[in-house]
This record gives C-alpha cells, structure tokens and sequence, in this order.
C-alpha cells in the first residue's frame, strides 16, 4: 500500500486514505495492513518519545475516521505537535468537513442534527441515538440532489464533534442513511447499493487547524476518489 501524501513537513503529515484500510492497529487487525504500519515503514514520524505515551502507541496518527471511508487523515511527526493537535480537537477548533450521498430528498438547503451518541448495550460494535449517549452536533447543507427512485442527496457535512460513527448514526436517525451503508442503512438496502456501489459513500474532504508550530491557520482538502466521482457522473447522465 502507497497513501498518497498531500502535505509534509517537520511538524505534521497529511494523508489521503483510501476506502477499505484501517487506520490504527489493534487486536482485531492482526492479518490487516493499516495506515500505522505505512507510517512505521516509511519511518514518517520520529519515534524518539516515551513508548508508553500516545504519540508512540499511534505512531503520531491523531484522529481517525472509520476503514470504510476515505479521505483526509493528520500525523503529527513529533510529541509536542501531536499533544498539540490533539488540544484542538478537544477544544473542537479543527473544522472537519465530510461529503456524502444520502437516500432520499432531504427538504430545504442545510440544517442540524444535534442528538446524543452512544455505543448500543446489545451490539458493542454499533454505535446508535441514546439518551446517555455523548452530546454530538452535525451540521450540513445539500450540495445536488438526484431523481432517482426514492431520491438521493449529496450533503457537505461539518460535525461539531467527533463520535464513532457520528455521521453515519445521525444521517440513519435523520431517515436519510449513506449510501452503500452496510451497518446502518438496512441490511435490504445496503444489498441492493452494493450492487452498483462497492463501499460507504462518505468522503472525509477538508480540513483545517493551526499548525502546531507557528500557530498559522493551514487548510487541507482532498477530492472524491474515481469510484465515487464516477458514480456521481452515472447519477447525473
């Protein structure tokens, strides 16, 4: 594997991960290649740091974003930029922005989805609205909408946190769930996008922070890769 790199300097390096790779090893990616390892064969970010602090453990990776999706990913090469970094997203400073295709026709041009998430008690590996879920706020604005059966939307969306699955639990609990979702569209329906779309048609596109080292406001974007470009021109012809 070969992750394009769209930035890098002494201080941070920015990724554009492809769909179908995780991000962090753990004990269930034994037999998997991740974004980790890339970044260890490389030797991308010095490793000069206590073994047990974070920014070795994660090898600098300082956010994730879920195997499935693709799109813009941030390392930060050494410990005072990865705690850095990580204050920002703590104090919710970094804007993230995410596109993606939805089912149905979602009415006017933006809007909130402010509910509570949480891990659900009967599915540990599936994240759902709960009432003593964790507060997440997801804004978005509708980019094109497409006269399919049913309807399809594309969003810009901005979440204002960053919970597991945030995005995709919101847009299911909006009645609007992502396109070729397999774990919150329905199992009826991700059947039926899989065949015509192989993977979740969720993007992550832009981002912004200051860099850890002058404090500067950088911005960072990454396009839509072929498979789901492609699918859009289908849509529109």
């Amino acid at each position: 594997m070969n992750l394009n790199i769209i930035y890098d300097d002494e201080s941070i390096l920015i990724m554009d991960k492809p769909a179908g790779i995780t991000v962090n090893r753990s004990d269930t990616t034994t037999n998997q290649y991740t974004v980790q390892d890339f970044i260890d064969e490389k030797h991308l970010v010095s490793k000069n740091a206590d073994r047990d602090s974070d920014f070795y453990k994660r090898s600098g990776i300082v956010h994730r974003i879920d195997k499935e999706t693709s799109g813009i990913l941030v390392a930060a090469k050494t410990k005072d930029a990865f705690e850095n970094i990580q204050e920002q997203f703590k104090e919710r400073s970094v804007e993230k922005t995410y596109k993606a295709l939805v089912h149905g026709n979602i009415e006017g041009d933006s809007g909130k989805i402010n509910v509570p998430v949480g891990r659900l008690p009967w599915n540990r590996k599936r994240f759902g609205v709960l009432a003593g879920g964790r507060p997440a706020e997801t804004q978005y604005k509708v980019i094109d909408r497409f006269r399919t059966s049913g309807g399809l939307t594309l969003l810009e969306l901005n979440p204002k946190t960053g919970r597991t699955h945030q995005i995709r639990v919101h847009l299911k609990y909006f009645n609007h769930p992502i396109f070729s979702d397999s774990l919150y569209a329905g199992r009826k329906t991700a059947r039926e996008d899989r065949k015509i779309l192989g993977r979740i048609f969720l993007h992550a596109s832009k981002i912004s922070f200051k860099h850890p080292k002058n404090g500067k406001n950088v911005n960072f974007e990454c396009f839509l890769p072929e498979e789901l470009n492609s699918f859009l021109v289908s849509l529109r012809s």
